[in-house]
């Protein structure tokens, strides 16, 4: 994998490091929406099989189902002990400073129960060497008050895949810091950040157009395992 695929892969988390401040404890109460922990599967693998970097929103590839991903990936799950749950289809979109430029990727999030941290993180190194992938995604759901819990992830209705797109050509922070995200078909913007950067997710999502009144935001434990 070349240097610009690390790059995208990895931009969630590794550009920014481990949370310093701790939001969901201090109880900055201005960039929360509604927690929903009791609602939140046990844990989250985000996922694709593709190994190119994509730049052109119109390329076919990002017009795959990833259908035979999904029961290859929901087979791998039960095999390891754990039980595949909902899995939902993502347009990805990721800037990569190498570039300079967006890059687009179709990937699936699977809900995954009854697994702990390492099967979860065993699991996830299984999918990572399965299919070339320099890194796959975690996240487990946690109390907000948990020593675990180092990120949230944000979901909100009412925002497309190109207004992400402008949105992060057009601000330097999100880039950095945020690196990108992704959206349902149905257009929820899916984001997962430290909690460090919460307040600029919050502003970052508001900039899109969606109604942070309406986010859903999750504490947990998020993870890239190779």
């Amino acid at each position: 994998m070349n240097n610009v695929t690390t790059t995208r892969r990895r931009i969630h988390i590794l550009a920014t490091g481990l949370a310093a401040l701790v939001l969901g404890v201090t109880g900055a109460q201005s960039t929360q929406a509604a927690p929903v922990d009791q609602d939140c599967p046990t844990a989250e693998i985000f996922a694709t099989d593709n190994t190119s970097i994509i730049t052109d929103p119109d390329d076919p590839r990002l017009r795959t189902r990833l259908t035979r991903f999904d029961h290859e990936v929901r087979a791998i799950i039960r095999a390891h002990g754990a039980r595949p749950a909902a899995s939902t289809l993502l347009d990805g979109v990721f800037w990569s400073d190498d570039l300079k430029q967006a890059t687009y990727e179709r990937s699936r999030e699977f809900d995954v129960n009854r697994v702990g941290r390492d099967g979860l993180q065993h699991i996830a190194g299984v999918i990572a060497k399965e299919y070339d992938q320099e890194s796959v995604l975690t996240f487990r759901c946690l109390p907000r008050t948990s020593p675990e819990t180092d990120a949230v992830e944000i979901e909100v209705p009412g925002v497309r895949a190109s207004s992400l797109r402008e949105a992060l050509v057009a601000d330097p922070e999100a880039r950095e810091k945020l690196g990108g995200g992704s959206v349902t078909l149905d257009g929820r913007l899916v984001l997962v950040a430290p909690i460090a950067d919460l307040p600029l997710a919050r502003k970052f999502t508001v900039s899109l157009g969606a109604d942070w009144n309406e986010a859903e935001v999750r504490y947990g434990d998020r993870e890239f395992v190779s």
